[in-house]
């Protein structure tokens, strides 16, 4: 065909192209598919992650070092990174450890301005009648939401989850209804809570993996009342209680979160440690003792800082690469991370950390930013399960006008037909 023939060929092509929107033809679509590296990782930083799901590897009964524990889940959160697995989706009760999802509950009304922290709520003969780990509330009296969450975070109060619960719901089966759902939401599937504070009921348990997911979302969704859990000691009726978080001013870093015993259950614990940007979140139960407790807490945190280190290669928000974009008024737009990407990995390994990108292209225009676009994929060494991590519009690319497009869609007809 003459060079006149293909140009006018090509124009007839245009005019269509335009009173169709000029779409990309599927062709080009399929051509542009692309797997591109991301370059060479960079060094570790003290960027803390922002918000991610955790890896949907299948986690073995048992992976890292041996505890005493019955069970045991260590994740690396700034990379939803499992360093220890023990019996960690086998049912359990969780004692007091159940008050993290009356917490999560109290913060979220908060947070959507449903509460404040001054709110008054009355207690109740059923509040002041609970046993066990208490605040010691007065019937009849009158207490801030401030003060029930100080008296359930530091003195593990039954009766302060009773308040808030009847407060919030009216009564406590509505509360404890509201807890269960309110976790299958978030991705705990094995939990199921009766009561809103752990007290032994039948038919209420968790499991380490979904605590450590419920704490992963208290500190990541809650900055402003996550703080909460490093207070060492409340005073409420001239009754001053400590923490019985004891790894609190002994770890360094540990800044939460809540303990638990029951005859039945054991000594528990749900902990949460930050060093350098890095934050490492502890679920065990089923220990013996409150020393055995402490001890070996501290001794696993310990574990997973000192033998695994964080490599970083893109912050959250930071370019990971540049994609195409299809008729738009850039030729092309950062593709970025909500969370570091990442991989934590054994120390000495982080040579071995690799990261690609894969995003199907040119992207169409207009893109908005925050559109997802495609993913990063890291892997940590060769034959370890890569870790995929969502990319997104990094900017606003608008679409081109009428003229634009028909010179951009001449030039990729011509040029393809040269070619």
């Amino acid at each position: 065909m003459s060079h006149p023939a293909r140009a006018a060929l090509a124009a007839l092509l245009v005019g269509l192209l335009m009173l169709a929107g000029a779409p990309m033809p599927a062709s080009a679509q399929q051509e542009q598919a692309q797997t591109r590296p991301a370059g060479k990782p960079r060094s570790p930083t003290k960027s803390a992650a922002s918000k991610g799901g955790q890896s949907d590897t299948p986690q073995p009964s048992q992976i890292g070092i041996s505890t005493p524990a019955k069970f045991a889940y260590l994740l690396d959160a700034t990379t939803n990174t499992v360093l220890l697995s023990k019996d960690a989706d086998q049912p359990m009760l969780p004692s007091s450890m159940a008050k993290l999802m009356t917490m999560y509950l109290v913060f979220e009304e908060l947070k959507a301005g449903k509460l404040k922290l001054d709110t008054r709520f009355r207690v109740s003969e059923r509040a002041r009648s609970m046993g066990g780990s208490r605040m010691f509330v007065e019937l009849g009296s009158e207490i801030s939401v401030e003060d029930l969450i100080k008296g359930v975070v530091v003195q593990s109060g039954n009766d302060a989850c009773v308040v808030l619960a009847e407060g919030i719901a009216g009564t406590e089966e509505a509360f404890a209804a509201r807890m269960t759902k309110r976790a299958r939401e978030l991705g705990m599937t094995g939990s199921v809570f009766k009561n809103s504070s752990g007290w032994p009921e039948e038919g209420m348990v968790v499991t380490a993996r979904d605590l450590a997911i419920l704490a992963r979302h208290t500190v990541e969704d809650f900055p402003d009342y996550y703080r909460y859990y490093a207070m060492t000691e409340f005073t409420w009726n001239n009754i001053r209680q400590q923490n019985r978080n004891t790894l609190l001013g002994m770890t360094p870093g540990a800044d939460g979160l809540k303990t638990g015993h029951t005859e039945e259950a054991g000594y528990g614990l749900t902990a949460s440690a930050i060093r350098d940007g890095r934050r490492l979140i502890l679920v065990v139960n089923g220990l013996p003792d409150m020393r055995t407790r402490t001890a070996e807490t501290a001794r696993l945190i310990e574990w997973g800082f000192r033998e695994f280190s964080t490599k970083v290669a893109f912050r959250p928000g930071e370019p990971v690469t540049m994609a195409d974009v299809w008729l738009g008024e850039a030729d092309k737009v950062p593709l970025v991370a909500k969370r570091a990407v990442a991989a934590t990995v054994p120390v000495g390994k982080e040579a071995g950390v690799r990261v690609r990108v894969e995003y199907t292209g040119p992207v169409h225009a207009p893109v908005r930013r925050g559109d997802p676009i495609g993913k990063a994929i890291v892997e940590a060494a060769p034959g370890a399960q890569p870790v995929e991590i969502p990319l997104y519009a990094g900017a606003d690319v608008t679409r081109m006008g009428p003229v634009g497009r028909a010179i951009s869609v001449l030039r990729h007809y011509l040029f393809g037909w040269i070619s």
